[in-house]
């Protein structure tokens, strides 16, 4: 056993867990050190608890939009003319009484297989000492959870520790009426008029989530449109969405406070303009969770925003210290989270590896219609940063979604010029995140246009679209050479 490596991990998120797992299976002795149970913030607080409330508002959408065109019949009762009937209501208690259920038992999940795999979890708080061992190796103590200290020895730490909300000095949570997005599940009552202030990918997420639920909604956005960082004809389509469902989106409107003033909420503008709600969501990004760590006494460099610095295959600055997730600030998704974990891993126990290539990978915005995307964007062509190709077919053509009462949204792929090879797509629909694969499959694997083109599809399929896009290109790829 002397020759056995020791791995240390501070943070059980995707970045951390997925480590442990590569780490014990190559055969390290590993230890990760997680405070509030394996998962991090993306199983308990994040990425978990908000899609599983979104399948909710997701239901409430289909049957709130679709009913009638599908020729759906639902007897409620007699409604009340002055204010009719919605076809389903919705018990928020019972729902995140749910979501925090299967949070719980994905966390356990987790846990289960890490433990499984030979790691041994420490429930507690891990900071990294300051200097590296004349043997190379590292020391990180950990405060207990149920009291105490350890001391580890490791000959490599990854550092896993996450984010969390950012605040807004003058708009502080209390978790009752002002809320962040790890709050929300302790609502036992639907929010009658909710101000979502901040339009990226969260603040949309839970706007659009909540509009289906039944709220009133305001979503507050500093910048010209929602989804700023988004494909614009995907933004567009996403706000036009918004705007047609009775959502109020304030673009161009920059928050400064937000206070309570009795059982309602004041948000002030930076132009003086001042809003009110029974509740405010305040979605204005993250933080990393790197302070009271040791990390800079341990020579880990952090870059201007609080975030470790790394290079592609999760190195940090100091010796033996490697750092993976949101607490990089290289991508915030839980995929790109694990696989800076598994790089990390695969290249200090020296395995084979490739660098994190970010140009592959995909990502989904899980609103109404979904947002998924992958590859080179739109803002990559129109800056120049690669020379496209671009064609986008609306879903309103396709077959299936006409049968489905589908109105919303398109496919969209880029190509290069000469070789047709497809290097990135944009899929705004139901389910998009499912839909987006076979695009990630043709980006990662250099397939070009006619490969996607002369594949065979199902019919009627909403794949069939990145088929007929794939057609579209090849065409207009041979009219350029012809």
């Amino acid at each position: 056993m002397e020759n056995v490596t020791r791995i240390v991990i501070i943070g059980g998120g995707p970045g951390g867990y997925e480590a442990a797992l590569v780490a014990a299976q190559l055969g390290a002795e590993v230890t990760v050190v997680d405070r509030d149970g394996l998962g991090g913030a993306s199983v308990l607080t994040d990425c978990v608890p908000s899609k599983t409330l979104i399948a909710t508002a997701e239901v409430m959408t289909n049957f709130d939009s679709s009913y009638e065109e599908l020729g759906i019949i639902v007897e409620d009762g007699t409604p009340d003319p002055e204010r009719p009937a919605r076809v389903v209501g919705v018990d928020l208690g019972r729902v995140n009484r749910r979501v925090k259920r299967l949070a719980l038992a994905q966390s356990h999940d987790i846990t289960a297989s890490v433990t499984r795999a030979g790691a041994r979890v420490l429930r507690g708080r891990g900071r990294l000492e300051p200097h590296q061992a004349p043997d190379g190796t590292r020391r990180v103590a950990v405060e207990l959870a149920d009291g105490g200290e350890e001391r580890l020895t490791a000959d490599a730490v990854l550092i896993a520790t996450g984010g969390k909300p950012r605040e807004l000095p003058d708009a502080r949570p209390d978790g009752e009426r002002i809320l962040n997005w790890t709050q929300v599940y302790d609502l036992e009552e639907q929010p009658e008029e909710l101000i979502v202030v901040g339009s990226g990918v969260t603040g949309a997420e839970f706007a659009g989530a909540y509009q289906a639920l039944g709220s009133r909604v305001t979503l507050v956005s500093s910048r010209d449109r929602v989804l700023p960082g988004e494909d614009p004809d995907a933004a567009a389509v996403l706000e036009d969405v918004f705007r047609r469902r009775g959502m109020n989106v304030m673009s161009r409107s920059r928050a400064a406070s937000a206070k309570r003033v009795g059982d309602r909420v004041e948000v002030t503008l930076s132009d003086g303009r001042v809003i009110t709600g029974s509740h405010c969501l305040m979605a204005v990004g993250a933080v990393p969770n790197t302070s009271g760590i040791g990390l800079e006494e341990a020579g880990v460099k952090l870059k201007e925003s609080g975030h470790i610095k790394t290079d592609r295959v999760s190195r940090t600055s100091a010796p033996g210290v490697y750092a993976a997730g949101d607490c990089t600030g290289v991508l915030a998704l839980a995929s790109v989270a694990a696989m800076q974990g598994r790089i990390a891993m695969y290249h200090f126990l020296g395995e084979p590896v490739a660098p994190l290539n970010l140009k592959t990978v995909s990502a989904n915005v899980f609103t109404d219609p979904e947002i998924a995307t992958v590859g080179y964007s739109q803002a990559d062509v129109d800056s120049g940063r690669i020379d496209a190709r671009a064609v986008k077919l609306p879903l309103l053509r396709n077959p299936r979604a006409k049968m489905q009462g589908i109105r919303d949204g398109f496919v969209k792929l880029f190509c290069r010029p000469g070789t047709g090879i497809v290097v990135g797509g944009v899929v705004v629909a139901p389910r998009a995140s499912e839909l987006i694969h076979p695009i990630s499959i043709a980006v990662d694997n250099n397939l070009t246009v006619e490969q996607i083109a002369n594949t065979f599809t199902v019919y009627p399929s909403l794949s069939g679209s990145i088929a007929e896009v794939a057609r579209q290109l090849q065409t207009r790829k041979a009219a350029e050479e012809g």
